[in-house]
């Protein structure tokens, strides 16, 4: 398979994964910070319907189905951007190296979201949960990122064995004429010098 089609096979797994974990998490921490499991999701939804998203506790689809689904794109996004910057570094696909990148990816998207994004475009949910729900909202993500990326670690194996098994491309039909060429006249030349010696 080639690498790029495994980044985007990484990157739809391991997003999915996050995306799944984090909102597993959004929804147990609404529920007991804001009294809603779908407030933090319905907040996500707040870059289409403004602030009137903060409000909304009741799961819909205007609010929940959008908000799950911005939030589902960004965790993708950021699984894809993971998987193409491991995809060759082999040392970023050992455990060890997965957890790392993982963690760096999710410290990186909470603090792109938090920090550098304009207030419409932030995730939103950090308007109905602690700082301490905050972090395990990320911790999650990290968590579905690494999964994602350690089922796919020996797909990234068996391409690279692949690539370094692959036959040699014969010379274009050209090439080789001229080559034969070159060893006739090569063959042709040894065998003058080779009479010239004997008289």
């Amino acid at each position: 398979m080639k690498k790029w089609k495994l980044v985007l096979s990484q990157g739809l797994l391991a997003g999915s994964l996050a995306s799944l974990m984090s909102t597993a998490v959004l929804a147990l921490a609404g529920r007991r910070e804001s009294g809603s499991a779908a407030a933090p999701l319905n907040a996500v939804s707040h870059w289409y319907w403004g602030d009137e998203a903060f409000r909304q506790q009741e799961a819909d689809l205007a609010h929940t189905a959008a908000g799950y689904l911005t939030h589902h794109v960004a965790a993708t996004f950021w699984a894809t951007l993971y998987a193409a910057l491991a995809s060759d570094r082999p040392a970023l696909r050992t455990t060890p190296g997965v957890a790392l990148g993982a963690a760096a990816t999710s410290a990186t998207a909470c603090l792109v979201d938090f920090k550098l994004t304009p207030h419409r475009f932030t995730p939103g949910y950090e308007h109905r949960l602690s700082n301490g729900a905050l972090l395990a909202v990320h911790a999650a993500l990290a968590i579905g990122l690494a999964a994602g990326a350690l089922a796919l670690r020996d797909q990234y194996r068996d391409d690279e064995r692949l690539e370094d098994e692959e036959p040699e491309q014969p010379a274009p039909r050209i090439v080789r004429h001229v080559r034969a060429g070159r060893a006739r006249y090569a063959e042709a030349d040894g065998r003058s010098s080779f009479l010239e010696n004997t008289r």
